[in-house]
């Protein structure tokens, strides 16, 4: 189960929002070992595209390296989904490389309604998951 707080949900839809057509991509971390999402890290979708998201290669390993410094790892990875359910593609599936993470998808398709979905993937294999949105601690 994936538990997470109010605001940094409403950070995550916001994204997505905001950068729709487009699909939206970041990271939330939190203390290795923990599964507390904390500190929300956007990132910007180096394709800008609205079928597709890569994380920028430089960006990514600026982030990936500032979480080892400060003992943390993503505990969420979030996207969205422009047009489509928020459901992992199989070019989704094939780079979820963090074992522990949430993945998160929010699909923006549907201006008026929040998609929210968490998943665990590994090694191909999908679980999805509930979330539990839940006030700040």
């Amino acid at each position: 189960m994936l538990r997470i707080n109010r605001a940094l949900y409403a950070r995550i839809v916001a994204h997505a929002r905001r950068d729709h057509p487009d699909e939206a991509c970041g990271v939330v971390a939190g203390p290795i070992g923990s599964d507390r999402p904390e500190r929300f890290i956007e990132m910007v979708n180096a394709e800008r595209s609205p079928t597709f998201y890569r994380f920028d290669s430089h960006e990514q390993l600026k982030v990936w390296r500032e979480m080892d410094d400060r003992d943390e790892e993503p505990v969420v990875i979030y996207h969205s989904h422009t047009a489509t359910e928020a459901y992992p593609s199989r070019t989704d599936i094939s780079y979820a490389s963090e074992p522990n993470a949430h993945y998160v998808l929010v699909s923006t398709r549907d201006p008026e309604t929040v998609e929210f979905r968490s998943y665990r993937i590994l090694e191909g294999q999908v679980t999805e998951e509930p979330v539990e949105i839940v006030d700040a601690d």
